[in-house]
């Protein structure tokens, strides 16, 4: 494919139209049917150009039910996606994004906990939600539902991820770009591949993958927010140093193995591998 393209279109008709085991990897966040009207104290409601986000339920999970699954005829066998949602509440009932996301055919690898350290409303209903959840979905190949290790200087990030909101994006609903760096860069290792964003936004992702060399391919419904995007990637190299802060942090000295091997202090561990060593 082409080192970057970003399409005008529906997220669901558009990647119909694309090839299978086309890409490597991708990460996106999708408009999380609101209905515009939920707001807290300390933003307003998210309202985005060029599309409505307010569906019925059972419709609007339906559809990211196909959304998933055309995403995982597209990424190619051994391949993963990142999911980006929360948990929300209607009329006091629980609405977790798992309970469509498990619907899908992808293999659900890790459930990870975006905390945002900052709650959008501050009301004494329930604790101040602060968290939003990171699907990190894999496609197998053959019978291998478990796939690769993940090399020790991503996995030492653990499955919290504490990375602020962006507050300095326009866009309504924009995830910060430490998050889309972390998750490409930790499955793709430095390696070349091709990333796919379906609800591309203000080109989030596609910044990242442009800045590590990486093909991309993005879709977004609003002429408005691809405007924001190609103008966002003419000027990628501003955003640099934030991509390569965040992969600074992937970083190990030695691993675990490693240590162990040549004798040296395990911390906590050190006792309970001695005593395994004695009989």
């Amino acid at each position: 494919m082409s080192p970057g393209k970003l399409i005008l279109g529906d997220a669901l008709t558009e990647l119909q139209k694309l090839p299978e085991n086309s890409f490597d990897v991708g990460v996106t966040s999708p408009p999380y049917n609101k209905g515009e009207r939920h707001k807290g104290w300390l933003v307003k409601n998210v309202v985005y150009e060029g599309v409505r986000d307010i569906k019925n339920e059972k419709e609007y999970q339906d559809e990211q039910v196909e959304v998933l699954n055309e995403l995982y005829r597209v990424i190619k066998p051994g391949g993963s996606f990142f999911y980006n949602h929360k948990i929300r509440w209607e009329r006091g009932v629980m609405i977790h994004p798992y309970s469509w996301v498990s619907r899908s055919k992808w293999v659900v690898r890790q459930e990870i906990i975006w905390n945002r350290r900052i709650a959008a409303n501050i009301r004494g209903w329930r604790f101040w939600q602060v968290d939003e959840r990171i699907y990190w979905l894999f496609k197998p190949i053959g019978d291998d539902l478990i796939g690769p290790e993940l090399s020790s200087r991503h996995a030492l990030l653990t499955s919290v991820w504490e990375i602020r909101p962006e507050n300095e994006n326009p866009h309504p609903a924009p995830f910060p770009i430490e998050l889309p760096t972390r998750c490409i860069y930790s499955v793709l290792d430095g390696r070349h591949g091709a990333v796919i964003d379906p609800y591309a936004g203000s080109g989030t992702t596609l910044v990242v993958a442009e800045l590590m060399g990486l093909s991309w391919l993005g879709i977004e419904i609003s002429p408005h927010y691809i405007e924001m995007a190609t103008a966002r990637l003419a000027n990628a190299e501003a955003e640099r140093p934030r991509v390569e802060a965040e992969m600074a942090l992937h970083r190990v000295t030695k691993t675990f193995k490693e240590r162990k091997e040549n004798g040296e202090w395990l911390g906590r561990f050190s006792k309970r591998i001695k005593n395994k060593e004695l009989f």
